[in-house]
Formats: C-alpha cells, sequence, structure tokens
C-alpha cells in the first residue's frame, strides 16, 4: 500500500490557495482512482481515501489539523494503516520553485516548509519521499503569509491546473515504477 498525503488547510476560505496544492492533487488522485472509497473522516484528524491503480491499494490522506500540524495526522495514518516511511510520499506546495515546476525527491531538510517540517518532527526522520510543486515567489519582502495563502493570478491558473494534473500523473508514475525511476522522469526539465 502506498500513502499519498496531501498537505494544505481545511476550510473554504483556503480552497483554491497556493498552500492547497498539495490538496487538490490528492483531490484529483482520488478521482482518477479505481474502485475509490471516496473521503470520509479518518481515525485521526485527517481525511481519507482508498482505492487502486492496477493491483496497488492507494490510500489518500488531507489531514485537518491546519498545516503547521499536518505531522501529526500523517504520522496516526501511517501507524493506523501500517504504512511504511517508504512507501509515504508527501505532496507540497513549495514557493522556492517558479510556478508550475515540480521536484521529486527523497529526504532533505523542510525547507521553510511548516507542514514538512511538522511532519519532520513527528516522524523523527527527514527520510521520505516528497512531491514538492512550485507556486512562484512573487511577494514582496515580509508578505510570504499572505502571498502562500492568496488564490492564483488569472494569468497564472492554467499553469497551475497542468501542475496539479502532473503531479497526480507522477504519484502514479511512483506507483508504477518506484520513486528512484519517477524522479528522473518528474525532475527532468521539460523540452523547449
Amino acid at each position: 500500500m502506498w500513502l499519498f498525503a496531501g498537505l494544505g488547510n481545511i476550510g473554504k476560505e483556503y480552497a483554491g490557495t497556493r498552500h492547497n496544492v498539495g490538496f487538490e492533487v490528492a483531490e484529483l488522485l482520488e478521482r482518477k482512482l479505481e474502485r475509490s472509497t471516496g473521503w470520509r473522516a479518518g481515525k485521526g484528524e485527517y481525511y481519507v481515501a482508498k482505492g487502486w491503480r492496477g493491483s496497488e491499494e492507494l490510500l489518500l490522506v488531507k489531514p485537518t489539523t491546519y498545516m503547521n500540524l499536518s505531522g501529526r495526522a500523517v504520522r496516526d495514518a501511517l501507524q493506523f494503516y501500517k504504512v511504511p516511511i517508504p512507501q509515504m510520499i508527501v505532496i507540497a506546495d513549495d514557493l522556492a520553485l517558479p510556478l508550475g515546476t515540480l521536484r521529486l525527491r527523497l529526504g532533505g531538510s523542510d525547507g521553510g516548509h511548516n507542514g514538512l517540517s511538522s511532519i519532520i518532527y513527528e516522524l523523527g526522520t527527514e527520510d521520505f519521499a516528497r512531491l514538492r510543486c512550485g507556486i512562484g515567489s512573487n511577494f514582496h519582502r515580509g508578505d510570504q503569509v499572505n502571498f502562500v495563502l492568496s488564490r492564483f493570478k488569472p494569468d497564472e491558473i492554467e499553469t497551475a491546473e497542468q501542475m496539479t494534473r502532473r503531479a497526480a500523473d507522477a504519484c502514479f508514475e511512483i506507483v508504477d515504477f518506484g520513486v528512484q525511476k519517477a524522479m528522473n522522469a518528474v525532475n527532468a526539465k521539460p523540452e523547449e
């Protein structure tokens, strides 16, 4: 079983914001799964959906703790469903990446992302895969919080939607070929 944890903030006021890209990828994955259970409350502070990709079972998790405490929900889901950390991928926004850019990597620091920081703290390790989705960094110094909680501008929406679709495809690449092989495809620079 694979566990994909999409990070975001729960609540209508956060829907469609840059910080909720992880939720959007998880929601798209759920719609693409075979025999999906649909979203329901999990046995902790998260929503969960299960389904299949061929013979592989996928578990999708959306923490309800808000971003800064995402680690509690992810830890609880891993423990309840007995998923080993190498079978977990965290999907998160990243303002260090240009809008539309995806980066898949194994391990590493939190990069200043509070959701990743919380997961690292709760699991006691940085050694898990994360799919980072670039949301850009077009904000004035000191305005980072407002930027990540803002919605994409009209001229950014198409790029953001394409990135969400590519991120969902990347998750299926991970299931089909493993993280290492998927990294080669996801992280390759697109041809101009």
